[in-house]
């Protein structure tokens, strides 16, 4: 048995069945045994034949949170739209560039035209630079292919990356994310090709944890997307949804009826689809860096979603079109000034909300027994302050598993 005792620290657990919003143990101890918290409580409360044999780790007094969860990524992908970005600054919508044939299509061109290796290299780099803010578990859309071949391609370079990297993941597919070329005038034959085909075909071959789609004007429609459900619902996997992003299109009602893990964006959510995620117990994916980015004036109805009793996640989208937000610590910041959450909040929200979200609720996102021994280590004054700065460059230290990962 490999055992590990964390000590002389201040832990924020974010666990609610401790007292305050922070769920604060001070001074704390954690005790790991293969990979998981096996005891967790004021030093003071640790009984010495617990700790007996085991390796000793002191933090010198400084803050211990669980390790962040980043639930909402598209990190695979080749090139970049740097072009675009431009484009919008001089005013044109990110709707016109979609539909003139940029944005997710150009990164389609790039990444079909990309090696696996060089798809690998480039996610395994942007997932150590999200893990340098503190992240140790991963969720990886594909959705940049839009045919067999490359989405099987992204689901493998996801799988191998979070590999190397060290990192929990779990892998997304997104095949509804736009209509390829090749099936102009052809919709419905492609969403037929994506449920009826490729989906099962990428299970079988044991690449898809979860299902998404992007249910707007400029991706599909309700009724697309509930054909895409129906064949996640037949395979036994759990789905998500890009919902009210741009348009309020029922999305999320649409999501809460399948049981989603969560819906995310949510800008045009009205209160009868945060009702319907109230009661089906989907997380609501709050993405402040591509609201940032598109430079959009309507917020997330966060009163809301807080007097239903929604969870919150936020997560970076990280992407290279509306999202290319690199900066865990960045994101949750945003999500205070943009959005209105408060500090606690903002990291319940990359930590125990996004574990619900990524459907590994059961597994991190606090720091409690049971629970993997992810652990970050910060120098902070108190973990508001890990949020309070506009960029925090990151923890002192990463243990995913209780082993420690090399930033």
């Amino acid at each position: 048995m490999t055992a590990t005792l964390f000590h002389n620290a201040c832990a924020a657990t974010l666990d609610p069945a401790r007292e305050g919003v922070w769920g604060v143990v001070e001074p704390a101890a954690i005790l790991s045994e293969n990979g998981r918290i096996t005891w967790i409580g004021p030093e003071s409360d640790l009984p010495s034949q617990r700790a007996s044999g085991a390796e000793r780790i002191d933090l010198g007094g400084r803050w211990v949170t669980p390790a962040l969860i980043d639930c909402h990524t598209h990190l695979v992908f080749a090139g970049d739209r740097s072009g675009e970005f431009e484009q919008r600054l001089s005013g044109v919508s990110y709707e016109e560039i979609a539909r003139a044939g940029g944005g997710i299509r150009a990164t389609m061109t790039a990444t079909r035209a990309a090696s696996l290796e060089a798809l690998t290299d480039a996610a395994e780099a942007r997932i150590r630079q999200l893990m340098r803010g503190g992240v140790a578990s991963v969720e990886i859309k594909s959705g940049y292919g839009l045919d067999m071949d490359t989405e099987r391609a992204m689901l493998m370079a996801a799988t191998e990356a979070a590999r190397r990297a060290g990192v929990r993941v779990r892998r997304t597919f997104l095949g509804l994310h736009a209509l390829p070329p090749d099936y102009q005038g052809r919709r419905a034959d492609y969403v037929r090709w994506m449920a009826g085909d490729v989906l099962p075909a990428l299970h079988a071959e044991g690449l898809v944890d979860a299902v998404d789609a992007f249910c707007e004007t400029i991706g599909f429609t309700p009724a697309e997307t509930e054909l895409m459900f129906e064949a996640a619902a037949r395979l036994g996997l759990p789905v998500c949804l890009h919902a009210e992003q741009l348009s309020d299109q029922g999305g999320a009602a649409l999501a809460a009826r399948y049981g989603a893990l969560s819906a995310d964006h949510l800008e045009y959510l009205s209160e009868a689809g945060a009702q319907a995620m109230a009661q089906a117990g989907t997380t609501a994916v709050l993405l402040p860096g591509a609201f940032y980015a598109l430079k959009e004036t309507k917020r997330p109805p966060v009163d809301l979603l807080r007097a239903l009793n929604v969870p919150m996640a936020v997560a970076t989208d990280l992407n290279p079109g509306s999202s290319p937000l690199v900066s865990p610590v960045l994101a949750m910041n945003m999500a205070c000034i943009l959005f209105g959450l408060t500090p606690a909040e903002a990291f319940a929200g990359m930590t125990r909300d996004a574990a619900k979200a990524m459907g590994v609720a059961g597994e991190a996102g606090m720091l409690r027994a049971g629970l993997a021994a992810d652990l970050a280590v910060w120098d902070v004054s108190g973990p508001a302050e890990i949020v309070y700065w506009i960029g925090h460059p990151g923890p002192e230290r990463l243990f995913i598993a209780g082993q420690e990962a090399s930033l």
